[in-house]
């Protein structure tokens, strides 16, 4: 979630169309990213959460491939798992007495890599945090200077949720919301944005389903169960929103019951072009990644990063799903990269 005083570089921003991202960073490899991997020869490590999810699994190919691209030399670690956040700790751990210049984050929670990432910093080493934010006040405490947070507006995520659920059923209906893991900033931020927007609905049941297809499944049988009116669901990832679509299915009620979830993984394009999904809003892990490659490169060429900067969300609904299906894991929509004029100084 971004802060509405976040310091914007606007002047930098340049239109890209998203469908070519990737040759956007091939040509950066020719102005300041020629000494890509850094003073002294300074190599690239990222920390990623569990490879379990396809979101992080596009994550890592478009740092791989941003990578690849610009002749970067880049080691990936991931956890086991999303909840595998001790695991996650001890791999960056164990990179961050490395030779590596610049760390590309991204935390399963606020918390879990800041002993870690307290070492990197001391060593003054760059810090990019992607994805999901690193608590800042547990960041302060820790004396960690982030270079650069990149992610989804993840409160705007949920409102676009909000926004299209409300335009497809009648004012005061009933909607159930399905959420991450219980406290989680990303999750918390995207049912915010939903509820805000969605003020005209009645939210029958909020619940938890630590990101799980399955746990969704037997939560969203269970909501239809108890309110048989129920007109609609947000689940706040991709994979819990299938898991609702099977409680819809199961229930014969598909086409009755609006599902809209975030995140734009395939299997979710799919799902939106075949029926089952209404809506996702897609936010381009693939591109997450490939930005904070990039941010790494700024800060090898010696240039100063923007303090945040946001990642593009597009709304997925069954006319734009073939598009969006066509173009993946690339967005498929305009998106102004920040990061775009540094990279050709």
């Amino acid at each position: 979630m971004f802060s509405t005083d976040a310091t914007w570089q606007r002047t930098l921003r340049v239109a890209v169309p998203l469908g070519a991202l990737a040759l956007l960073l091939a040509g950066c490899s020719n102005g300041a990213s020629s000494d890509a991997t850094g003073a002294g020869g300074a190599k690239v490590a990222a920390v990623i959460k569990g490879l379990d999810n396809p979101f992080f699994q596009a994550m890592e190919d478009g740092i791989n491939d941003a990578a690849d691209t610009d002749g970067v030399d880049v080691s990936i670690q991931a956890a086991a798992d999303v909840g595998d956040t001790s695991g996650q700790a001890d791999k960056l751990s164990a990179l961050a007495g490395q030779d590596f210049g610049c760390f590309i984050i991204n935390p399963i929670s606020g918390t879990n890599l800041v002993q870690a990432l307290s070492q990197v910093s001391t060593a003054g080493k760059a810090i990019v945090n992607i994805d999901s934010p690193i608590d800042p006040d547990a960041a302060q405490t820790a004396n960690i200077d982030i270079a650069t947070y990149i992610g989804t507006d993840n409160e705007a995520a949920g409102g676009k949720a909000g926004d299209f659920i409300a335009s497809q059923v009648p004012a005061g209906s009933k909607v159930a919301i399905i959420g991450g893991i219980a406290g989680d900033v990303t999750s918390a931020a995207r049912v915010d944005g939903f509820r805000a927007a969605a003020g005209d609905l009645t939210v029958v049941q909020e619940t938890a389903a630590d990101w799980k297809r399955e746990v969704a499944l037997t939560a969203a049988t269970d909501i239809i169960a108890a309110n048989p009116d129920i007109t609609a669901f947000f689940a706040a990832n991709d994979d819990m929103g299938l898991g609702i679509v099977k409680a819809v299915e199961n229930a014969q009620r598909t086409g009755e019951i609006v599902v809209v979830s975030v995140d734009g993984n395939k299997d979710a394009l799919e799902s939106v072009a075949a029926g089952g999904l209404t809506a996702t809003v897609a936010q381009y892990p693939y591109a997450i990644g490939e930005l904070g490659l990039q941010a790494c490169e700024v800060v090898a060429a010696g240039q100063t990063l923007p303090d945040q900067i946001e990642s593009p969300t597009a709304l997925v609904t069954t006319d734009v799903a073939a598009d969006a299906i066509a173009k993946f894991p690339q967005p498929f929509e305009a998106f102004e990269n920040p990061l775009t004029a540094l990279l050709t100084k």
